[in-house]
């Protein structure tokens, strides 16, 4: 779909032309959040970061002591990088398991890779990171008078689905119950909930102690500050030391001094309640302009394009509608019988979703960075080459064909894989007779 401007300029009046009232004034609120980017999370991280190692899934209220203590003990090297073996040691993991939360802190970082990765090194700052969010439980289906519970659907609990939902692709579709599902705007909201409650906490996990008394004594440095990547962006593809006031326009030769962490904790605190607010604003609206409308499946006619289906009236434009917003994922969505084919030109970002399809036959032929495989059943999904992570989740009878550096397949059933990969494939959760062909490749 082609980008619009959100608001056309009315012609001019002539002569012959009736006058044109003046649309209704946009309130200061609106404006300013349409002006302004919107602070997001980095979906990347919370979809294709999360591991079910339980060592790795620190309690909630021993997370910012237990990881202080890992810090302590891996900067001890001085290098600032940490490896498989030194993490393995401090974790008092399995170094296949320490090398594995490497590689994937690899694939969910922003940017390119770095260097030092294909060492199987990463910077202590993106592993703290990477940790704390191991914390993060994904939002469950909202509950409705005629969903069956988790003890009575397919396929059975397990020590993941605190990350994953219980249902089957098949009982999602019988009961349609997607439509009960979380929607994009719902769980970036939780995600940006997850981030409001702990940033206090993980600013001080990256600040640096220096003399000084109360509040001044913890600071970042600008490119401290930049490893929150990880974590957020702006919309409209902004760099957080960039939208930072304290930041902003800094000599490269002449890096700005640090900053006070408490400052910092509040210029963030404030980004994160406007998007919250921006967001909830726009699905109250959302929601008025289609409280007589129901919420239709998506039709034949709609199977190519790129995105949901939103309201087309400018009042009723979701959180998903405004610019930039989702502009780096692109969806194919509840199609049936039928097949599809993506090229370069019709896909917009570097993230592909595949969600609930049905006996079908879908060829993304265009490079990805990331790509999900969601709740689809006895459907073939082709992926021309995805450079960081493919992830299939809930499926049934269905064929992944996929060049990609890795996979996770979690709670699938009689699926078939035909695979290039770099790194041996990531399954978890319940899965019941999978068949894979694997092509393993040398590199990160």
């Amino acid at each position: 779909m082609a980008d619009e401007p959100l608001d056309a300029s009315p012609a001019a009046a002539t002569p012959d032309a009736p006058a044109v009232s003046a649309p209704a004034p946009v309130p200061a609120s609106a404006r300013a959040a349409v002006a302004s980017p919107v602070l997001r999370p980095r979906r990347e991280s919370f979809e294709h970061g999360l591991l079910p190692i339980p060592k790795l899934v620190i309690p909630e209220g021993t997370l910012t002591q237990t990881l202080g203590q890992l810090k302590g003990k891996l900067a001890a090297s001085g290098s600032g990088r940490v490896g498989a073996a030194a993490l393995a040691e401090a974790l008092q993991i399995p170094a296949e398991q320490a090398a594995l939360a490497l590689g994937t802190l690899a694939a969910v970082l922003p940017g390119d890779d770095d260097p030092a990765l294909a060492a199987g090194e990463a910077d202590l700052r993106d592993v703290l990171l990477f940790l704390y969010i191991q914390s993060y439980k994904r939002l469950v289906p909202r509950a409705h008078k005629d969903s069956p519970s988790v003890a009575d659907v397919w396929p059975s609990t397990s020590a993941f689905d605190g990350y994953l939902s219980a249902l089957s692709p098949i009982q999602l579709v019988r009961s349609n119950s997607r439509r009960f599902m979380p929607s994009q705007a719902d769980e970036e909201a939780h995600q940006l909930s997850y981030l409001q409650k702990h940033m206090a906490n993980i600013l001080t996990l990256l600040a640096d102690s220096v003399d000084g008394e109360g509040d001044e004594s913890m600071v970042l440095t600008m490119e401290t500050f930049e490893h929150l990547g990880f974590l957020l962006q702006f919309s409209e593809g902004t760099p957080l030391s960039q939208a930072a006031p304290f930041f902003a326009n800094s000599d490269p030769d002449m890096p700005a001094a640090p900053v006070p962490a408490t400052q910092i904790h509040d210029w963030i605190l404030q980004n994160i309640a406007s998007s919250l607010e921006y967001t909830a604003e726009k699905s109250t609206t959302k929601e008025n302009s289609q409280q007589n409308v129901s919420d239709p499946d998506v039709t034949m006619a709609d199977a190519g394009t790129n995105t949901r289906i939103h309201s087309s009236s400018s009042t009723g434009a979701s959180v998903q509608n405004s610019p930039g917003y989702y502009r780096n994922t692109s969806f194919v969505e509840a199609i049936s019988k039928t097949s599809v084919v993506k090229k370069g030109s019709d896909i917009k970002g570097h993230s592909m979703k595949v969600l609930n399809c049905h006996d079908s036959v879908i060829y993304i032929l265009a490079p990805l960075k990331y790509a999900t495989v969601y709740g689809c059943s006895d459907t073939t999904v082709v992926f021309g080459a995805v450079g960081k992570v493919v992830k299939v989740e809930h499926c049934e009878r269905v064929q992944i064909i996929a060049a990609s550096k890795r996979i996770c397949i979690a709670n699938c059933r009689e699926c078939i894989f035909y695979l290039g990969v770099n790194q041996q494939p990531l399954i978890v959760g319940d899965n019941h007779k999978l068949q894979s062909c694997i092509a393993r490749f040398g590199g990160i």
